[in-house]
């Protein structure tokens, strides 16, 4: 099985969405917000299971630029000064194929916690 690369990655919205067009002819669009909540950085994601952090108060936040890494990856550099995260093409596949659930979970969790996304 060849890699399927991305053919371009576009910033529309003034950075509120980020959309990913792949060579196959998949392409989607993921809201800034999701992207940041869902950040691969360890900040986010720790260090191993249970050590994930909740980021909550993002609801405006917006992507100011994309970096390419290799030939793998793009870091998202975000309004709020967050960009540690590397988003590997096969990571962004995986959000938008799980995005609803991981929406889901994420709304679950902040109601949860007594948080907001504002």
């Amino acid at each position: 099985m060849t890699e399927d690369w991305p053919s371009e990655l576009r910033l529309k919205d003034k950075g509120a969405i980020l959309q990913v067009s792949f060579e196959s002819g998949l392409s989607f669009a993921l809201d800034a917000e999701f992207l940041r909540v869902e950040s691969p950085s360890a900040e986010v994601k720790g260090h191993g299971p249970g050590q994930e952090q909740l980021v909550s108060g993002k609801r405006n936040v917006r992507i100011s630029r994309l970096e390419p890494v290799g030939n793998y990856a793009v870091r998202i550099i975000f309004d709020d000064g967050h960009g540690s995260g590397l988003y590997t093409w096969s990571y962004l596949r995986e959000l938008n194929e799980a995005r609803e659930e991981k929406w889901k979970t994420y709304l679950a969790k902040l109601e949860a916690q007594g948080r907001t996304r504002g």
